[in-house]
């Protein structure tokens, strides 16, 4: 165990420590304010405060974790090795950056509680965070500096042996509408066809009818291929159905379809089932309610994750929901048009609330890169060596991949042309030294 000496053990503290030391590198952490404690115990062990003991393990605090609420903090970015970083310390700390600090203010989100431009779904953008506008959002900045926290230790304490974690990958479908033809009944379907006559889209035209009168297969339907492609990875893939009524921004399958219904169970018969949460039960304690009891009765257990639709999020307010609830999981911390990330960090963490200074049981698993993020590299090369410079930055960190594609990204439309190349390249990554 990690025995940490500080001057004041807080929630914040508590928190970011418990992310870095356990979480990431899996070694307990423990705290102490008495110093005859500290003295005493012979194993790994740290200073965290503003003036050093003696000759131990240093790192000079900065005032974030041990403040209560929000305050206009002063962000100098500094160069530091193969990265980047702030909250730079005296000479005397083993380490030039308070890390935890930093750690803290990207993982709780502390600019998103800040005010801020949104975009026309409100949702907080890339260009509006501190990585991005710093350019370090395309590295897993938290896990790096938690790696170069734990060669300085070992450094320190030779004799201890730190457990090795792997690489991993937890690939995800979001799928907003099984079905681009199919089971969207009578209306839908001649208010479709004639959109697509009075627009001259007869290629559409002619595939609606050709699918709906079974000579076609509707080229959102590739569950099979996905199924297949389960079959042969190690990793559990997660679906996030939407069942939410119809709106201006969810159009989806009615759940009330037996058809659909069939799918998510015969889906979930080989992969996990999570709940595509629709765009106005964001906010909404009844819709949200309604559609987490959809998903259970037809999943015929609770429910475990859930993925916002639109990628959206209000916080606190969005996960307070689903804390409420009792959502283990979500998967919405990410860009949906930009690589990268968004929390600083390539490791599932604990949501904390910023407002009642508390660390809650919801756990947060961000995405790093959604399908459309690539839309922007014209050619399949360029997009396999942005994916592969992603790998890349996680293996070197041992971290968790998480993807996101939807279901109609793997059919025949042009524009994904080679997605299904780029995701098997993401299923073999972990296969490759």
């Amino acid at each position: 165990m990690l025995l940490v000496y500080t001057h004041k053990i807080s929630p914040r503290l508590n928190y970011v420590f418990k992310h870095i030391c356990t979480r990431i590198l899996g070694v307990k952490v423990g705290f102490t304010t008495k110093i005859e404690a500290f003295i005493a115990h012979d194993s790994l062990k740290m200073s965290y405060t503003k003036q050093q003991l003696g000759n131990e393990f240093f790192i000079k605090s900065h005032e974030i974790l041990f403040e209560q609420g929000l305050s206009d903090i002063d962000i100098n970015i500094h160069q530091w090795e193969n990265t980047k970083c702030f909250f730079s310390l005296g000479e005397k700390s083993a380490i030039p950056f308070d890390i935890f600090s930093a750690s803290f203010y990207l993982l709780s989100r502390y600019e998103e509680y800040l005010p801020h431009v949104k975009d026309e779904y409100g949702r907080f953008t890339a260009k509006e965070s501190l990585a991005f506008k710093e350019g370090f959002l395309k590295q897993p900045v938290v896990d790096i500096w938690a790696y170069k926290f734990r060669d300085a230790l070992q450094k320190q304490f030779p004799e201890f042996k730190f457990p090795k974690r792997t690489y991993k990958i937890k690939p995800v479908i979001d799928v907003p509408s099984a079905y681009n033809y199919k089971l969207k009944g009578i209306m839908r379907t001649f208010g479709g066809a004639l959109k697509d006559f009075s627009r001259l889209r007869l290629k559409s035209l002619y595939t609606r009818f050709t699918v709906l009168l079974g000579f076609r297969h509707d080229p959102f339907d590739t569950f099979k291929y996905l199924i297949n492609r389960q079959k042969t990875s190690q990793f559990k893939f997660l679906f996030f159905f939407l069942i939410g009524d119809y709106s201006t921004y969810d159009k989806g399958i009615n759940p009330n379809k037996k058809k659909f219904v069939s799918l998510i169970k015969h889906v979930g018969d080989y992969c996990k089932i999570g709940l595509k949460i629709s765009y106005f039960a964001l906010d909404n304690d009844t819709l949200l309610k309604k559609e987490k009891k959809r998903i259970e009765e037809i999943l015929n257990t609770n429910l475990e994750a859930s993925r916002q639709s639109f990628s959206k999020l209000n916080l606190p307010e969005t996960y307070r929901n689903l804390i409420a609830l009792e959502i283990k999981e979500d998967y919405t911390m990410g860009y949906v048009n930009h690589i990268g990330f968004r929390a600083g960090s390539c490791t599932s963490f604990l949501f904390y609330d910023l407002d009642y200074e508390v660390q809650t049981p919801l756990k947060i698993t961000p995405y790093h890169f959604m399908d459309h993020a690539l839309l922007k590299h014209k050619s399949l090369l360029d997009k396999k060596k942005v994916l592969n410079e992603m790998i890349s930055e996680i293996k070197e960190v041992d971290g968790e991949f998480v993807p996101v594609f939807h279901n109609y990204t793997f059919g025949d439309e042009k524009q994904w042309k080679g997605f299904k190349e780029l995701f098997n390249l993401i299923l073999e990554s972990p296969n490759e030294v």
